[in-house]
């Protein structure tokens, strides 16, 4: 088989001591796992072709940076062309930058659509210049856990990959330690969709140059969480410019919710992720467009915006005292309250809250009064409550019921809702004076 071909589909070659090498299938024989293949066992290779996801685990390549690459033949073209791979992953290997630059466009040949490096170190740097103009078909790319040269300085080489690069859908760089995309690298992804940099070390001031005007001019989603941001007023300010962005996760970062502002969200935003931020507050402002808010595990006390359009809300794990008021989110179907310091839900908003799909209160010390206990059982009779009833639902007052579970308190129609008696009573007796 041609070089180029066993190094396209073993970019984990190893000569491996004392250890057979091998490669397995799973059950359903669509993935398969290769572990420190040398050029002596092609066969365990060969015998991964048939499958949809092929992952190579350990290797070394530098000893094959000296190997002739040359064009394929018609019949290595067409082997390659044959093959069902939709995936490859590489994990734990040294790449040779020189190397990677030229395997990577015999790509084309095949029907390779993700191409993913997990904890691999990229070395040196290579000449990209034979992938000017080059077409891939791979749209989705991913690197996590991995270590490189510095990205700025690297334009040229993005350049050369900008018809490839230029196509992806789908870009994830994640704990590797990155703090700023150079602006000239974010405009080759014109028809990225969505940026998955998480995990990194993302800063308020990486936000202006990563994401420029003119960068990622398609990007719909992108993933922010666990990084290094901290001014909710940079964050707004620095996504500016990513008009068609529908969703942002900035969950796991320490910000602040700086004194409002005049900074616009993009219109185009829906999802919204702010848990686990450390938020004390509300910040403003918010996207006017929001269909799903994550507010939960933070320090909120109270929640009062009014959001039209917001369909899904989540603020478990916080410090609320009360629900807030439904009236705010006329769309609202999904409301999620688990984890505060909830006592009681009023009789006016248990009313609106049947109207919703999806209610989740569960874990909040519940005062079991009638409004306490008699709106929640009400829910539930309702399919209102979701996930954790009855179990997690239970009494923290009065002394009498504490530590019952809310289903199980008695609720008479007499103490919970005197209306409820006194207007037939009230009747009746008008009713047999008249007759008198």
């Amino acid at each position: 088989m041609n070089v180029a071909v066993l190094l396209l589909l073993g970019l984990g070659l190893l000569e491996a001591e004392g250890r057979r090498n091998r490669c397995f299938f799973n059950r359903t024989r669509e993935y398969c796992v290769c572990y420190n293949l040398s050029e002596e066992t092609i066969g365990s290779i060969i015998q991964c072709l048939p499958a949809t996801v092929v992952e190579f685990q350990g290797g070394d390549l530098e000893k094959y940076i000296a190997f002739p690459i040359g064009d394929l033949d018609s019949s290595t073209i067409e082997t390659l062309d044959s093959l069902t791979i939709q995936k490859i992953i590489i994990g734990n290997v040294l790449v040779p930058e020189i190397l990677l630059a030229r395997v990577l466009r015999f790509f084309s040949y095949t029907h390779v659509r993700e191409l993913a490096f997990e904890s691999c170190i990229f070395q040196g740097t290579g000449d990209w210049s034979d992938m000017d103009g080059q077409n891939l078909p791979i749209l989705s790319l991913s690197f996590h856990n991995v270590t490189s040269a510095p990205l700025t300085g690297q334009e040229q080489a993005f350049s050369s990959l900008s018809s490839w690069l230029g196509t992806l859908q789908e870009l994830a760089v994640t704990g590797s330690r990155i703090t700023s995309l150079p602006c000239a690298i974010g405009r080759v992804f014109g028809a990225l969709r969505s940026l998955n940099l998480a995990q990194n070390s993302l800063g308020d001031g990486s936000l202006s140059p990563t994401f420029c005007q003119g960068a990622f001019p398609q990007l719909q989603e992108l993933s922010l969480h666990h990084n290094n941001l901290r001014s909710y007023h940079s964050m707004c300010k620095g996504v500016e410019p990513l008009l068609k962005l529908q969703h942002l996760d900035l969950s796991h970062n320490e910000l602040m919710a700086d004194p409002s502002s005049s900074c616009q969200w993009p219109a185009s935003l829906r999802h919204f992720n702010l848990s686990n931020t450390g938020l004390d507050e509300v910040p403003t402002p918010l996207p006017p467009n929001l269909e799903v808010l994550d507010m939960s595990h933070n320090h909120l006390h109270a929640v009062d915006i009014s959001l039209s359009s917001l369909k899904k809300l989540f603020l478990n794990q916080n410090l609320l005292q009360a629900i807030p008021s439904i009236r705010n989110y006329p769309m609202l179907d999904t409301l999620h309250l688990d984890n505060n310091s909830i006592t009681e839900l009023p009789r006016d908003e248990v009313k609106l809250l049947g109207r919703l799909q999806d209610v989740a209160v569960a874990d909040n010390p519940f005062s079991c009064s009638c409004s306490g206990a008699g709106g929640l059982q009400a829910l539930a009779a309702a399919g209102h409550l979701g996930q954790g009833w009855p179990e997690d639902y239970r009494c923290q007052s009065p002394a009498q019921y504490q530590g019952w579970p809310v289903a199980q308190v008695p609720v008479s129609v007499l103490r919970c809702d005197p209306a409820a008696v006194v207007a037939p009573v009230c009747v009746t007796l008008a009713l047999l004076g008249l007759a008198g």
